[in-house]
């Protein structure tokens, strides 16, 4: 079989929908400017910048204005992290709103990624943390104000993403979504089983598998939203090719989750994911629409206009 690597560069035109070059508790690689020009130099149509701590579309759009002939796409949105202002409408709704002209805010909006008390106890997080932290019923209404925030998420057409949720917990946030009328559905997925990906694909979802959790960055104490440093379980290669094909063609993004110090840069971690799951037995039919025309579908990606930067 013909490696990806040897037909041209499979990253013309990708999008990694998930990079955290922000400003941040732990070092980072590099800086958002330095992302969005690697990644434009290979010529990747989209790249989308995540903050823990910020809505990043502010970021985003102060790129954009920094180069105004850059064709690369580079947008950002709100993670409901509590230094972020938390589970909030009024966050959604000033994260939607920012920018440097119309259609420029926030292109996707993500429940927590720490603050779940699914991740809260992979933590070893205190019973008073984890209390505090978002856990998502398996009956009855789903927890305030999460319907609202669905509601603005739906008439702005932007991405909800599950964040880190048990996976019932995230099947059930996507079939409420659904029914709430939002289009565009994002579950990370990297801890998850084959199953699971394939019921929350069944309920509407698209999923996201990660180079981070493959990389030897899972096994280094990290700090992702406080002072404290956790690790995370690290996903086997075999293991998320076989979420892989559980999404099939369409239904799955990659993105390099990249940023960190200790790893490669954002383009060369999408470009590592990549080629470990084709030598995995993922065949080119998933994993070129994996990085290309389902994440640009999903985030509304386009050329930059250079116009709205002036």
């Amino acid at each position: 079989m013909t490696s990806l690597d040897t037909q041209g560069d499979f990253l013309r035109g990708a999008v990694d929908g998930h990079v955290h070059a922000c400003p941040h508790l732990n070092d980072r690689r590099l800086d958002a400017l330095q992302a969005a020009d690697q990644a434009d130099a290979a010529g990747m149509a989209g790249l989308g910048l995540m903050d823990n701590f910020s809505n990043s579309a502010v970021l985003a759009a102060l790129v954009r204005r920094a180069r105004p002939n850059m064709p690369l796409d580079v947008f950002g949105g709100l993670i409901m992290e509590p230094p972020a202002g938390g589970l909030s409408p009024e966050a959604v709704k000033t994260a939607l709103g920012s920018g440097y002209g119309p259609s420029q805010g926030a292109r996707f909006i993500s429940l927590p990624t720490h603050h779940t008390q699914y991740v809260a106890r992979s933590e070893g997080r205190s019973p008073a943390h984890i209390e505090a932290c978002l856990a998502i019923p398996a009956h009855g209404p789903l927890p305030d104000p999460l319907l609202k925030i669905c509601d603005l998420v739906a008439q702005a057409d932007v991405v909800l993403n599950t964040g880190h949720l048990r996976a019932d917990e995230a099947i059930r946030v996507v079939e409420a979504a659904v029914a709430a009328g939002i289009k565009r559905i994002l579950a990370p997925a990297n801890a998850y089983e084959p199953n699971d990906v394939r019921a929350l694909v069944a309920a509407g979802a698209t999923v996201e598998l990660s180079f981070f959790f493959v990389s030897h960055a899972t096994e280094a104490g990290l700090t992702h939203v406080d002072s404290e440093t956790h690790t995370i379980p690290r996903v086997t290669a075999p293991q998320m090719a076989a979420l892989a094909l559980a999404a099939g063609p369409g239904k799955l993004v990659l993105s390099s989750d990249c940023g960190v110090f200790l790893l490669p840069p954002p383009v060369e971690g999408l470009r590592g994911l990549v080629l470990l799951l084709e030598a995995c037995g993922v065949p080119a039919d998933i994993l070129v629409p994996a990085i290309s025309e389902t994440p640009a579908k999903l985030f509304n990606v386009t050329r930059n206009d250079p116009s709205e930067a002036v």
